[in-house]
């Protein structure tokens, strides 16, 4: 009971954090739903509040997608999702863990540094680093700091980058979740406590969450969230 608890208000953090970057469910909700499940199953089970969470943003959201940058780097998202969630099957817990540790590593330094806001891909390899973010969503669940790093390439800001990243996010929640149920239902169903506290903690947060994290200056949300998320990636490394 106390560990859905923790995980619920966890997921409201996660909730108001994805509301305002477009990304961070997966990245916070994944190591702790790993500490009781396996990270196997924690990226299956964190998908289904991903998706719903994504959902609602998207839906707030639509009018600002930029469709030309959706059906290209978008779609390349969501093959790669596809691919790695297929790899997921059959890669082992420990190499996992040791992968989406990597990759919060990454995504802490560059959002604490601000190298972040500096990093430019090409038209051509920001489509290639959308297809590599796609396929580590699908097998780890966690994409959004290479995602948004190649769409910075893409000369899309604002309002329009949160809602494309959004809507990319779903094209990516829609290829890898059908795999999922078809290998991972038994595992869904057995931490179905956990997700149901993840699912109500992600949409208070993506409802609510925002307009209290709106008022903390852009520059230290930033900074505090790569933080967490550099830290959290060390555990995991360490672990």
């Amino acid at each position: 009971m106390a560990f859905d608890f923790a995980v619920a208000a966890l997921a409201v953090l996660a909730g108001g954090i994805a509301s305002i970057s477009g990304s961070g469910i997966g990245s916070l909700l994944t190591p702790l739903v790993a500490a009781r499940y396996g990270m196997k199953s924690a990226v299956v089970v964190v998908s289904i509040p991903h998706a719903i969470a994504t959902l609602l943003r998207f839906w707030k959201l639509r009018k600002e997608v930029d469709r030309h940058v959706f059906f290209t780097f978008g779609l390349s998202n969501a093959a790669g999702a596809l691919g790695g969630a297929l790899l997921h099957t059959y890669i082992a817990r420990p190499i996992l863990s040791t992968i989406l540790g990597v990759l919060l590593v990454f995504a802490g330094i560059v959002g604490v540094t601000g190298f972040s806001k500096r990093m430019r891909f090409g038209e051509k390899a920001s489509l290639v680093a959308g297809a590599a973010s796609g396929a580590f969503g699908g097998l780890v669940g966690n994409q959004g700091g290479i995602r948004s790093a190649a769409m910075l390439g893409l000369n899309i800001q604002g309002a329009a980058f949160v809602a494309t990243a959004t809507a990319i996010a779903l094209a990516v929640d829609a290829a890898r979740m059908p795999v999922y149920f078809a290998t991972s239902f038994g595992e869904i169903v057995k931490a179905w406590p956990t997700l149901i506290a993840c699912t109500f903690g992600v949409v208070v947060g993506t409802l609510g969450g925002e307009r209290l994290l709106r008022r903390i200056p852009e520059s230290l949300f930033r900074r505090t969230v790569s933080a967490l998320l550099l830290a959290i990636g060390i555990v995991l490394l360490l672990t």
